[in-house]
């Protein structure tokens, strides 16, 4: 049975750093890509009455035809919400220390503001893949198609409660 006081839920309204990195595993050939986004805060310092803007950088992770989607139509400097759950994982770097990373996993994608020039070409032209590598670690797929304890396919809803 889930914990009902327990929610692990990330919403974000950020700009495209650059345009996402979309890969297939080749274990399934199911796509994935990855993407930054910046989200920008302003402080406000009464001592000085100055404002200062303050940007963080998040990593989001997309999976299946969303992740087609977002390699289609998003691009640089693009405004999109990012509905989504935290992850945390860890892996061997080549040096042999152990790396961490925590990241989005979207669960939904939604662009926001005009589309731009660029855009309208990527949507009628096709796709471009010039895009420079980033240096992210590689995701790995979670185990089966979810992750443990998240619903499937038609389990919306099921519990191990019988009522």
């Amino acid at each position: 049975m889930r914990d009902l006081n327990s929610l692990n839920r990330v919403i974000l309204v950020g700009n495209l750093v650059k345009k996402p990195e979309l890969r297939y595993l080749p274990k399934n050939n199911r796509a994935v890509a990855t993407f930054q986004i910046a989200t920008n805060e302003s402080v406000y310092y009464p001592d000085t009455k100055q404002t200062s803007q303050k940007t963080q950088f998040h990593r989001i992770v997309v999976w299946g035809q969303q992740a087609e989607f977002c390699n289609k139509y998003l691009d640089q400097g693009r405004q999109v919400l990012i509905e989504g759950k935290l992850r945390n994982r860890s892996w061997e770097g080549r040096d042999g220390n152990k790396r961490y990373i925590t990241e989005i996993e979207a669960q939904n994608v939604v662009l926001l503001g005009r589309r731009s020039a660029a855009t309208e070409e990527t949507i009628a032209g096709p796709p471009n893949s010039d895009y420079p590598d980033s240096n992210f670690p590689e995701v790995s797929e979670p185990a089966g198609d979810q992750f443990p304890g998240e619903a499937g396919p038609g389990d919306e809803g099921e519990d191990d409660v019988p009522f």
